[in-house]
């Protein structure tokens, strides 16, 4: 099972005492400014949780499964998450 924006939202919403509506456009801001942060070519580093990065991919040769015929891939940037320590111990 999966866990939503939605499921953050009544999470954060109940612990914390703000109204849904507040939680929701609060970590709808935050993921916005983590976005942005990446677009603009910054890395996110949130300590005890993990690094955001954006790489490169360089160009390959695919192929298609169909077919069998090779073709080109071009290079494209992709995002890229590490887990901080306290992640990868809680884990475990």
């Amino acid at each position: 099972m999966a866990l939503t924006k939605k499921d953050l939202v009544l999470t954060v919403s109940k612990e914390t005492g703000i109204t849904q509506v507040d939680a929701k456009r609060v970590i709808q801001k935050t993921l916005d400014h983590l976005i942005q942060g990446l677009k603009d070519g910054h890395t996110v580093e949130l300590r005890n949780f993990g690094v955001f990065k954006v790489r490169q991919r360089a160009p390959r040769r695919g192929r298609n499964p169909k077919t069998g015929q090779e073709v080109p891939v071009p290079s494209k940037r992709v995002v890229v998450f590490k887990p901080g320590l306290l992640m990868r111990q809680d884990i475990k």
